[in-house]
């Protein structure tokens, strides 16, 4: 069984010899009713990597770690992206293998490479505490004297102290902010590295891998025929919102295994994005590589989406049916609710867990980064100025919108207008995220065209939301019905719907005709 918990922390440069009675005074912070100093412990973890550093690359870390009160297997992994000291830590007890919990949140950065020990870091922490006034510890600022050993051939050692302030568990970030300012205040600086272990990996690496590593970032930058344009052309700019992307892919995997609220929407929206960057720039990556990527990409969207949009429309039928006044319920509607809702379950826990953990699914990640890395660039369009290919790509986007959005307001009422504006949806969406590549050339305009394209887009969702509740709305009240059972509030709730869907349909004209008039400056 493997627990989890939210690391908030921050390291501060140190010299060596370092110890608590050179640390500033810390009573008298918010809250701080005794600060305690507590006996100095040894800490002695191997930490584990592939040969080529794929954890280290994604700022991941896995340890066993013998000493200290959390003895076992450790996984940190990235919780924000704006701030690289707050990680979630997945423990694990001791064990002499890696423990299967742990194995599969790391399986999509190693994808079957094997992991071996690359660094062992031993630790002698001296802790200072700081607690209320019932006792409970708030925060604790540590100092670090670490001795970094390297694996394998060229592996060399290195030793440094550090300073390391960390918010206990469930405590609140502005008395980090406050030790913070004490810390600098006293003439402490923050830690160039992220961590320990990048730390060591940075002090003990041979010149060979330093110069490795070097090249390896040179490469992700762009392909040589476009030396010195970097930042300047339309590849630079498409492939930047690709390899987000990508990422976002990679790193959301082990948050789905771990069922982090939100993450499979998130997964599912970085699929989204990446199909949609494939089609909308066509003319900077060569379709004929990018097509089969995003038939791949769809397969996952959907696996992804299986039990996603029935939590979605479980929770929009279970809203509706709440407003219902309680005289006018009749019959067991919550019940009939659940009942159907489990029913449609045809995805599980289970198969989305067999999908993340397939050779499909694997090799999809594999050939994304090397697309990320290689980009099969059409040289030509790829190395003009962005503000002629990218904008070219979406406006063709957004006429494609304007065409569906005219047959959309032209349908009569009924099934074929439902069609017209669910079509006329997704290529809000398109245009949406082919404006969001576009706004490191074009900044304030494309951000206002994303704003419009994501209200339109919500306008638009809401109208299909209800025509898929509409849906279940009747399978639920023919259901009833062969119970026995009353369908009025069905019914009831049916018509609310429809109400809905058509306020969103008189609103449509209204909104479009605001989003022509900015459409002149952008695209």
């Amino acid at each position: 069984m493997a627990d989890v918990v939210r690391e908030i922390e921050r390291k501060y440069e140190a010299t060596d010899g370092t110890g608590l009675g050179g640390l500033p005074e810390l009573g008298g912070l918010p809250g701080v009713a005794s600060v305690v100093d507590k006996e100095p412990f040894e800490l002695d973890a191997t930490y584990y990597d592939t040969e080529d550093q794929r954890l280290a690359q994604g700022h991941v870390t896995l340890r066993r770690r013998v000493g200290g009160q959390d003895a076992g297997w450790h996984l940190k992994l990235p919780a924000d992206p704006k701030d690289p000291g707050v990680r979630d830590e997945v423990h694990a007890p001791v064990a002499d293998e890696l423990p299967a919990a742990l194995a599969s949140l790391v399986r999509s950065r190693v994808r079957g490479e094997p992991l071996l020990p690359v660094m062992r870091l031993r630790q002698r922490r001296t802790v200072r505490e700081l607690r209320d006034a019932d006792g409970v510890p708030l925060a604790e600022v540590g100092v670090d004297e670490v001795r970094a050993e390297r694996y394998g051939p060229g592996g060399g050692t290195a030793a440094w102290t550090e300073i390391e302030a960390e918010l206990g568990q469930g405590q609140d970030p502005a008395l980090l902010d406050a030790i913070d300012a004490r810390l600098r205040d006293a003439g402490l600086r923050r830690s160039s590295a992220p961590s320990k272990l990048r730390r060591a990996l940075d002090e003990t690496a041979p010149k060979a891998e330093k110069k490795h590593r070097k090249h390896r970032k040179s490469r992700r930058k762009g392909p040589p025929e476009l030396d010195g344009a970097r930042g300047e052309t339309a590849a630079d700019v498409v492939m930047a919102y690709v390899r987000a992307q990508v990422t976002a892919v990679v790193e959301l995997d082990p948050a789905v295994r771990r069922d982090v609220d939100d993450s499979v929407h998130r997964m599912r929206v970085a699929t989204r994005r990446l199909r949609s960057a494939f089609r909308s720039y066509g003319a900077v990556l060569d379709r004929s590589v990018t097509r089969p990527v995003g038939e791949e990409l769809k397969w996952l969207a959907a696996e992804l989406g299986v039990d996603r949009d029935r939590e979605v429309l479980t929770a929009r039928l279970a809203e509706r049916l709440a407003e219902v006044p309680r005289p006018l319920r009749l019959g067991p509607v919550s019940g009939r609710l659940r009942t159907f809702s489990h029913a449609r379950r045809t995805g599980s826990r289970r198969h989305l867990l067999a999908v993340l953990d397939g050779a499909r699914h694997l090799e999809l990640l594999t050939t994304l980064d090397a697309l990320a890395v290689h980009p099969p660039l059409r040289v030509k369009s790829a190395a003009k100025p962005p503000e002629e290919v990218i904008r070219k790509a979406v406006r063709r986007d957004y006429d494609r919108l304007a065409a569906h959005i005219g047959e959309a307001l032209a349908a009569p009422p009924g099934d074929e207008r439902d069609l017209a504006v669910h079509e006329a949806r997704k290529c809000a969406k398109r245009a949406r995220y082919a404006a969001e590549a576009a706004r490191p050339a074009f900044g304030r305009d494309a951000k206002r065209f994303v704003s419009r394209m994501t209200e339109l887009q919500e306008l638009l969702g809401d109208h299909q939301d209800s025509v898929v509740a509409r849906l279940a709305l009747r399978d639920l009240a023919g259901q009833a019905h062969a119970a026995g059972e009353p369908s009025f509030t069905y019914g009831l709730v049916y018509a609310r719907e429809r109400e809905i869907a058509a306020e969103r349909e008189a609103a449509l004209p209204g909104l479009w005709s605001a989003i022509m008039r900015d459409a002149a400056s952008f695209p």
